[in-house]
């Protein structure tokens, strides 16, 4: 008769956040920063249908980074619960925070009851009258939940585009100019490896391998709708960018 290995608790939950930390590390990064007339979401992405950032509800918007198939049914199961709550309630009563507190409880089972951890970070952002009432919520593979003031990086490489955010970052900007802070902090770990002699260039990132959409802090005076979530198109993206020298 075989005598089964112990593992201590400890050593299962190292060995599983170890696990999901690798998978998330493979992904590009994402950015979300707030700005004065609303909050974008820039993600590195060269396909055109698989997206890494979505809408969720009137005034939610939802990223991620890691394996599809997981970060898009968490995905979907938010579109769901705030349907259901907006339903049953009143549209005022869907948050960033409830949902936030949903997929922390999920992906905090998953992690500790289930045989695999989800390898995926989550970014739940909620766009406000104004820009201190903005809400962006990062939540990391174990369920842990923070709430980022003003702007978020997650990710391969994310403590370098972070730290590229930490000295760019300034409240009350434009979309033009969070684009293009969101544009340098996500070409910075590439600056770093080419400046080490390897790896593609730091001129690698444009409008045609990023996914940009934003929340509109003014959509219903300006679209008349109650959705501020707005995906823009490379050719948008680029326009923007060039006004500001980068593309």
């Amino acid at each position: 008769m075989s005598q089964q290995f112990y593992v201590s608790p400890e050593q299962m939950m190292k060995d599983r956040a170890d696990f999901a930390r690798k998978g998330i590390a493979r992904g590009r990064s994402v950015v979300v920063l707030s700005y004065r007339d609303g909050i974008a979401l820039v993600a590195e992405n060269p396909s055109a249908t698989l997206h890494k950032i979505g809408e969720i509800y009137d005034r939610i918007a939802f990223a991620a980074v890691g394996k599809y198939n997981e970060f898009e049914s968490l995905r979907q199961a938010g579109v769901r619960y705030a349907d259901v709550r907006g339903y049953s309630y009143d549209r005022s009563d869907v948050s960033a925070r409830g949902l936030a507190s949903v997929y922390a409880q999920s992906l905090g089972t998953v992690f500790t009851a289930e045989q695999k951890p989800f390898e995926v970070e989550l970014a739940v952002a909620e766009v406000g009258a104004i820009q201190a009432q903005d809400h962006i919520f990062r939540l990391t593979f174990d369920g842990s939940i923070a709430d980022e003031s003003g702007y978020l990086a997650m990710g391969g490489n994310a403590e370098l585009v972070q730290g590229q955010l930490r000295d760019l970052w300034q409240v009350g900007a434009g979309l033009e100019q969070a684009l293009a802070w969101a544009v340098a902090a996500l070409q910075k770990p590439r600056q770093d490896i080419a400046g080490a002699g390897g790896g593609p260039g730091a001129d690698g990132l444009g409008a045609g391998n990023l996914e940009v959409a934003v929340l509109e802090r003014n959509g219903h005076e300006v679209r008349g709708t109650h959705r501020a979530f707005k995906r823009l198109a490379p050719a948008e993206v680029e326009k923007i960018l060039s006004s500001q020298g980068k593309a």
